[in-house]
Order: structure tokens, then C-alpha cells, then sequence
């Protein structure tokens, strides 16, 4: 499960360290792959292995099934995280995601995602009011 906001610095190789509370889970290995809204998804293996046997079941003859496969399979990246929790995000996924040297690890519960800092800034700027209309639809009569 991956939870909280983190501020690591993205180096001059492109290697970016991961969050302390997230390696455990991610020790084993992840995928990166281009995540909605200019963002980076990183998933554990076992996570992406659900979500990509999903996603292959799609018909081949559904044209956005067929995009979004595309998308998402050519934008993947295996890695494994260094003994000091580095990973090497690749040219094209860096420029997919707007990074700078500023970055922001989100815990999204299922998957953790990359932002460039002003990126999630904005982000979190344009959508503060559908947050507060959404948990009406997300979690009725809960809270």
C-alpha cells in the first residue's frame, strides 16, 4: 500500500530515490510505465502483471483498446532499485512527465506516482473543489 507525499530530487543521471516507507514493497521490483495526466505510474510486478492481464484481454478490435495498450506497453520500464533506493527513469518517460530536478513521489494506494513538482502543484490547485464534490460519489453516506 503506498500513502503520503515525498520531495525527492531527480539527479543528473535521471536516477530519482524512492521513498524510505516505499522500498520494502518495491524491493522485489517495479514497473514505470506513462500514467494519466502526464504523470509516472510505478507499480510493483505483481500489481502490473493484474492490471497488464487485464488490459490484454481487451478485444483487439476496439480501436481505444488498442491505444491504450499501445501507450502503456511501449512507455514501460522495468527496474530494480539500487542498494540505495535509486531509480534510473529513462529519457522518454522523463519528458512524458515534464520532470525537472524538483519532483513529488505520491502514494496512490494501489501504485505510487512521479510528478514534477510544479506539475502537482497545479494539479492539486485545478482540482481541490472536484475533491470535495467527488467523496459524495466515491464514498456516499460515509463520511
Amino acid at each position: 500500500m503506498f500513502l503520503g507525499t515525498y520531495t525527492p530530487k531527480l539527479d543528473d543521471k535521471g536516477r530519482l530515490t524512492l521513498p524510505a516507507k516505499f522500498r520494502d514493497e518495491l524491493r522485489g521490483g517495479l514497473m514505470i510505465t506513462k500514467g494519466q495526466d502526464h504523470c509516472l505510474y510505478v507499480f510493483t510486478r505483481e500489481a502490473f502483471a493484474e492490471m497488464a492481464a487485464k488490459v490484454s484481454s481487451a478485444p483487439l478490435t476496439s480501436e481505444s483498446a488498442r491505444v491504450f495498450q499501445r501507450n502503456l506497453f511501449s512507455g514501460t520500464d522495468d527496474q530494480n532499485p539500487d542498494s540505495q533506493g535509486r531509480i534510473a527513469i529513462n529519457a522518454e518517460l522523463r519528458r512524458y512527465a515534464g520532470l525537472s530536478k524538483d519532483c513529488v513521489v505520491i502514494g496512490a494506494f494501489t501504485r505510487a506516482e512521479i510528478w514534477d513538482a510544479q506539475a502537482w502543484q497545479q494539479y492539486q490547485e485545478q482540482h481541490e473543489d472536484e475533491y470535495a464534490k467527488a467523496q459524495e460519489e466515491v464514498l456516499p453516506g460515509l463520511i
